[in-house]
């Protein structure tokens, strides 16, 4: 099992959804945690029996809601504190530092930083790192209307005082109202459709998905979107 920390205030679960379904789409058992003091997911993926903590599946793959450990989540399952959890990926949204402390984080095999660039979700977001005694590796994925050098070089010396080792490479997810409007729509029907998505968009999914699974061709990723847009 490997865990996946997308890490921020900034809203991930409309993108962690397409991540898993195109995870799933390649035949990985895949469960998002949703640790978020908002929980969002508890209010766009639906759920049979909704109570103060649930795992629902959704899009053949599972979601959890309301567990503060990944403890709890294997009580829900019936499976010993030593085990891991029966799924290949593990895909956790991470808001705040006592999440990030319980769900052991900095242990991720791989973490993303969400963010844009207004000041809240940068300042707000880099306070989840601030308990952290070790350096750890972070790619970032940034949601901008254009990319710019010079909001990166800003970032980066926000970041100055947190121990993050930055990856070169960062992922850029434009901020268009094109996709931001497909978004709502999915939401309203529980699809988490790509097809209307911008390229820029998609690819940077793609990207995401590559680099999460490392040894899965980029042309079985195209082939896994070619047969989500044809179920759209």
């Amino acid at each position: 099992m490997k865990t996946i920390g997308f890490i921020g205030v900034y809203d991930k679960t409309d993108f962690m959804l397409y991540v898993a379904k195109i995870l799933t789409t390649l035949g990985k058992r895949v469960l998002i945690i949703d640790s978020t003091i908002t929980e969002k997911t508890r209010y766009i993926v639906p759920a049979i029996n909704p109570a103060k903590s649930y795992v629902t599946e959704f899009e053949r793959f599972d979601v959890a809601v309301g567990f503060k450990s990944y403890n709890d989540i294997k009580g829900e399952f019936g499976v010993l504190n030593e085990k891991e959890l029966n799924y290949d990926f593990v895909l956790l949204d991470i808001d705040s530092k006592l999440e990030f402390e319980q769900f052991k984080t900095s242990q991720n095999d791989k973490n993303y930083f969400v963010t844009s660039f207004d000041m809240y979700s940068l300042k707000k977001g880099l306070e989840i790192f601030s308990k952290l005694e070790e350096p750890i590796n972070v790619t970032k994925i940034l949601f901008t209307k254009e990319i710019n050098k010079t909001d990166d070089e800003y970032l980066n010396f926000i970041s100055l005082d947190y121990k993050i080792t930055w990856v070169a490479e960062r992922i850029y997810l434009p901020l268009e109202n094109g996709d931001q409007k497909v978004i709502i729509e999915n939401q309203r029907v529980s699809k988490p459709r790509i097809k209307r998505l911008s390229t820029q968009y998609k690819d940077s999914l793609r990207y995401v998905v590559e680099d999460i699974l490392e040894n899965v061709s980029s042309t079985e990723i195209k082939k896994a979107f070619r047969v989500i847009e044809r179920e759209a």
